[in-house]
């Protein structure tokens, strides 16, 4: 017999679903478990706050026109859906650049350090809990029918040079920092490079593990604690050495052109080439999460490829009087659109394995900064724009939500997955739980 459908049996049959329990494991009826859809998120980050008048529509609703940053993404404008008043309402030590970036996707505070932000604020540490990319790759990771290679892939455009709290969204929990990949070529090697030395480095694991299992005699439960977190680095690197081994690509790898080096000037060619290698990766469902993220918070990025030759968050502390900035500004934010619109466009157009739909489909893509206003370092309006589908949202909308926590957007991208958390950092900041965004 051919598998069915649980609920398709029951509709044909007209059994009730109670008897389900006992006729599931019947060999001659085959019932199939409904297939879980593929689902993927992207998280994009571009910093420095944008330019309200020239970003957000002055509509709601599905009657809306795209102001000048947003009208590159205007071929997608019924697969948008426009997230005004969604506010960053984190507090605690730390400046707003801090805060913006390493609670940004936490919604936790930062823990106690002494890394000193601008102005008065009190010197502050790492992000204080696990970012949502990070919470949505464990999820689908502990589920035989979603775990993949990676789980979840950080790239980076133009992220050199530091690493602090202004450098990191992604968390793997409280002050463990995820560093984007900001090399191309690193990140082929990792996604593609093939290990011609792996009997000979898993040998070096298995000497490692057993090294470490005598140090583990020797120390105290507190070290071993630690101890711990670097005997899970080793076991993940086995894993990965193993479907490496097992895995079998469906899309070959992009061709790069040699020798783009990492530097300011760049970033428009390093850009399309990691956005290449992103849409790749989840063709070949290595990853069903990712982030890109555009250089970092307070980062001094010269668009001179714009002819712009002021530093971009130098330009962003500029006042509203100042035409001339604000003009220079929205020219770097609407050619950052353009590079998510070159992202949701190869989503677009690269089918879906096993089927007839487009990968963006199946993938949302939530574009997001640290800043609502660059000058004034408004935690507040921060901007949130989804595109793309596999979420189950109500799309091609403009919304105002008149200031609700972006933890309660988090939750919603959880529940959406069928992770249904009730709270996603701060718990005060989760009251009324996930949006309604369907």
């Amino acid at each position: 017999m051919t598998p069915l459908l649980r609920r398709q049996f029951i509709q044909r049959t007209g059994l009730s679903a109670a008897v389900l329990p006992f006729i599931v494991g019947l060999p001659s009826l085959a019932l199939a478990a409904p297939a879980r859809p593929r689902q993927r998120l992207v998280i994009v980050f571009t910093p420095n706050g944008t330019i309200p008048p020239a970003f957000w529509p002055d509509e709601v609703g599905r009657e809306f026109a795209l102001k000048e940053i947003l009208s590159p993404l205007e071929p997608f404008k019924d697969r948008m859906l426009i997230l005004h008043g969604v506010h960053n309402r984190v507090r605690g030590d730390g400046d707003n650049h801090m805060r913006g970036m390493s609670c940004l996707l936490t919604g936790a505070e930062l823990l106690p350090g002494n890394i000193k932000g601008g102005g008065k604020s009190i010197p502050a540490g790492w992000g204080g809990g696990i970012s949502i990319d990070q919470e949505l790759k464990n999820f689908f990771q502990s589920r035989p029918e979603t775990r993949t290679r990676f789980g979840s892939i950080e790239f980076g455009v133009g992220v050199q040079d530091r690493a602090d709290p202004w450098t990191r969204m992604s968390y793997a929990g409280p002050g463990k920092p995820v560093a984007p990949v900001s090399d191309p070529y690193q990140m082929y090697e990792k996604l593609y490079g093939q290990l011609k030395d792996r009997a000979s480095l898993r040998s070096v694991l298995d000497d490692l593990q057993a090294q470490l299992g005598r140090v583990r005699r020797m120390i105290s439960a507190e070290d071993r604690r630690m101890l711990e977190e670097h005997e899970t680095l080793v076991r993940q690197l086995e894993r990965e050495l193993e479907t490496a081994a097992q895995q079998k690509l469906r899309v070959g790898p992009p061709s790069f052109t040699p020798g783009i080096s990492d530097q300011n000037d760049n970033v428009p060619q390093l850009s399309r080439m990691q956005i290449d290698l992103l849409v790749n990766s989840f063709a070949n469902d290595m990853a069903r999460v990712a982030t890109l993220q555009y250089t970092k918070s307070v980062g001094q990025a010269r668009m001179n490829w714009l002819d712009i030759t002021d530093g971009h968050h130098g330009l962003s502390h500029e006042p509203d009087t100042d035409e001339a900035a604000k003009a220079k500004l929205v020219k770097i934010n609407r050619w950052l659109a353009g590079e998510v619109r070159y992202l949701v466009e190869r989503l677009a157009a690269t089918p879906e394995p096993g089927s007839n739909d487009r990968m963006l489909d199946h993938t949302l893509v939530v574009w997001t900064n640290e800043l609502g206003k660059g000058n004034s370092h408004t935690l507040n309006d921060i901007p949130f724009v989804l595109v793309g589908g596999g979420f189950g949202f109500e799309m091609g909308r403009s919304l105002k939500l008149g200031g609700v926590p972006h933890n309660r957007l988090h939750l919603a991208l959880a529940h959406a997955v069928g992770h249904p958390l009730e709270i996603f950092g701060k718990p005060d900041l989760c009251t009324g739980g996930p949006l309604a965004l369907g």
